[in-house]
């Protein structure tokens, strides 16, 4: 839906509009955004609340801000390395980023991430409405703990960015998915009704075990260093509604209806990551226990990919491989991203590093063949975010695999799933590889002995010829001697 110049430009006008985008942007990097097309150049910050009309008056229709903040904004480049970045982050605010095409189970979702916030003592919870299918879930970073124990070290959780708000948001899932799965059936009576309502069969959304986050998402797993979100009261250009805040205590009350611009009031009770409320610490519940539960996460999960690999391969032990894999092992679903693509490309570049690193590649090499494939999208990937994605993997030494086959939000919604013959034996994209690499393998010794066996045969015939040849010269010389 686009939005008209006047409805644009009288709308950004206001002075309450931009004095409350102003607020919230402090200490943040601050991006416009040309009609959800494309970006504007980046660093950029905004500090007074004229700037907020003349960027709409060169065609700006929202501004999207960092979760981080900075000590010096403008000294920001996609060249910084994770140390530099760790020296310019001043801290960084809870953002979960609720996405779901049905604006209701996005609205269960948050209701539910309240009350388990509230469950971890934390009060300074704010949420507001993206503007089109979801919901911001804010808290403030002034209610973190200044330092937390990750790996069995005291580290300064300002520095624990990304990995910090992915384990949170993970572990939360997992507190409400239960709670979560009853309240969606409860509103659709069963599991056929909601795989209708999502065009998807009862399978792909895990069959009698419904699985809700097959068709919803807290999207924090692509987060990466300088990752934006909508500021509040800001327009969002697919539905022409605002993107306001709201009361963390009826979400269930909310109507799209309040979103329209022209009826926008700034409501100075409801403020999103409102720092007026935060206590000192009183996060620091949640963060123990997310980071305990990921902990134990990552065993168990790194233990499953493990056997995994042993089941598919029918092998003692895990064996990684030696040299990376040539592109023409790759499954159908990879060579089919790297053609690239229209949607989801943040998804399949997650998809994309983690499937390259578990099979070998170094990260030169990664580097090279995720920026030439972002060039085959029809629209291309902001440098920055690829450079943030990228620099994390490197530091992240673990090879985790990428999600499994079964797992349609990334493979069946993206419309990469081609499967031939070899797929139906395998659970992960990085299995099928194994299996071709081994297979060519195994071809490769099974021709070496044959052609072991011709020179075998060969050298016998010599040897035939060789014996017949003596017997030949010693009749001569027996003739010879009589």
């Amino acid at each position: 839906m686009s939005i008209s110049k006047s409805e644009l430009l009288l709308y950004y006008k206001r002075k309450p509009i931009q004095q409350a985008i102003v607020e919230h942007s402090k200490d943040k990097e601050v991006i416009g955004s040309f009609g959800g097309t494309g970006f504007a150049k980046r660093p950029d910050i905004i500090q007074y609340p004229a700037e907020i009309l003349e960027a709409a008056k060169q065609g700006i229709t929202s501004f999207h801000c960092s979760e981080e903040l900075w000590n010096n904004t403008l000294q920001l480049s996609p060249s910084l390395n994770r140390k530099q970045l760790d020296q310019l982050r001043k801290a960084w605010d809870l953002v979960l980023d609720i996405d779901c095409k049905e604006l209701e189970y996005s609205a269960i979702t948050a209701d539910l991430l309240v009350q388990a916030l509230k469950y971890h003592n934390i009060n300074a919870i704010s949420i507001k409405f993206s503007g089109n299918h979801g919901f911001h879930i804010g808290i403030p970073y002034e209610s973190f703990p200044n330092m937390i124990i990750d790996k069995g070290k005291l580290v300064e959780t300002r520095l624990l960015f990304p990995e910090a708000p992915r384990r949170i948001a993970n572990y939360l899932k997992q507190m409400i998915k239960n709670h979560l799965k009853e309240k969606l059936l409860d509103l659709d009576q069963n599991i056929e009704n909601i795989a209708k309502r999502f065009n998807k069969t009862t399978q792909e959304i895990g069959g009698s075990d419904f699985d809700p986050f097959t068709i919803l998402e807290i999207d924090t797993i692509l987060i990466s260093s300088r990752h934006l979100y909508r500021a509040p009261y800001s327009f969002n250009e697919k539905s022409g509604l605002v993107s306001i805040p709201i009361d963390p205590n009826r979400i269930m009350d909310f109507d799209k209806k309040n979103a329209i611009s022209k009826d926008i009031l700034v409501d100075e009770r409801f403020k999103f990551l409102d720092r007026t409320k935060c206590k000192e610490n009183e996060a620091k519940q949640l963060f123990v226990q997310a980071f305990d539960y990921d902990s134990k996460k990552l065993e168990k999960e790194k233990y499953k990919q493990i056997t995994e690999h042993h089941k598919s391969l029918g092998r003692d032990k895990f064996e990684e491989f030696q040299d990376s894999v040539p592109e023409q092992y790759f499954p159908p679903c990879i060579k089919k991203v790297l053609e690239g693509l229209i949607d989801g490309k943040k998804r399949a570049l997650f998809i994309l590093i983690n499937f390259l690193k578990s099979v070998n590649w170094p990260y030169d090499k990664i580097e090279e063949r995720i920026k030439e494939w972002n060039k085959e999208n029809k629209e291309t990937l902001r440098e920055n975010y690829i450079v943030g994605q990228l620099r994390y993997q490197k530091h992240n030494k673990d090879k985790i695999l990428p999600p499994n086959c079964k797992n349609i939000m990334y493979y069946k919604d993206l419309q990469i799933c081609l499967p031939d013959n070899l797929c139906a034996k395998i659970k992960n994209p990085v299995n099928y590889s194994i299996i071709k690499v081994k297979s060519i393998a195994r071809e490769q010794k099974k021709t070496s002995k044959k052609l072991t066996q011709e020179e075998k045969e060969q050298r016998k015939k010599i040897r035939q010829e060789e014996k017949r040849f003596k017997e030949e010269m010693l009749k001569k010389k027996k003739i010879n001697q009589e």
